[in-house]
């Protein structure tokens, strides 16, 4: 028994964690994205710094091998003059520096193989992140429609509303909308049939007394009948 409700905790455990990471995947992955563009950054600073170190093994390298020409061409010299005291202790300082030539020949191809190494990876990288950082995008515009079609194919958070709910709401202000607007109509209806003004403008236009409002013969026939300047004088 001890054992099942054990495992049974351990299921619970992870299936939450579970949860957990699912609904905060987009979070998760905008970290990891971040971490991973660190190291790179990381990644091409190393890079940078053999790059560096191998050009300065190439001056040394090209100052060595100078040297020595130099020195070989003194030491032959010193040979055909027969001062061959000063011809071994140039040879001597040709055999040190042929020594120092044969150490960053080696460094040189070690810087070599670590900057491939490295340039290589730094490639590799870059594609992988910039092809994350795409599906991130999509993986972010999938995830907003997603959550504006939950309540259909889902069950919404207890504090989120869903769209569907939008819509019922929507629905219920036009209505309340609808209604007031209705009965602003029918008071203004009531309003207007039981004005005694528009009740005397209805009786004079059937002819019952004299008409309440000027109309367009009547301002002409006004205007006929006025005397003209030419008339008065």
């Amino acid at each position: 028994m001890f054992k099942t409700i054990l495992t049974l905790m351990r299921g619970s455990a992870a299936a939450a964690g579970e949860d957990l990471a699912d609904r905060n995947a987009l979070l998760i992955l905008d970290q990891q994205l971040r971490d991973s563009t660190v190291a790179l950054d990381r990644a091409k600073r190393a890079l940078a710094l053999a790059i560096a170190q191998d050009q300065l093994e190439g001056e040394r390298l090209k100052a060595v091998l100078a040297r020595i020409a130099d020195l070989e061409i003194r030491v032959s010299a010193a040979l055909e003059s027969g001062r061959e005291d000063l011809a071994r202790e140039g040879a001597e300082a040709i055999a040190t520096l042929e020594a120092d030539r044969d150490a960053a020949q080696t460094a040189r191809s070690l810087f070599a193989t670590e900057i491939g190494r490295l340039t290589a990876h730094v490639r590799q990288a870059e594609s992988r992140i910039a092809a994350v950082d795409r599906g991130r995008r999509v993986a972010r515009a999938a995830e907003a429609v997603r959550i504006t079609r939950r309540g259909r194919t889902e069950a919404a958070l207890p504090h989120e509303a869903t769209l569907a709910e939008a819509e019922v709401t929507l629905n219920r202000l036009r209505g309340r909308q609808t209604e007031a607007r209705l009965a602003d109509e029918a008071l203004d209806q009531i309003e207007t049939a039981t004005s005694p003004i528009v009740a005397a403008e209805r009786l004079a236009a059937q002819g019952f007394g004299p008409r309440m409002k000027s109309t367009a013969n009547d301002v002409i026939s006004r205007l006929r009948a006025k005397p003209t300047p030419a008339t008065q004088n």
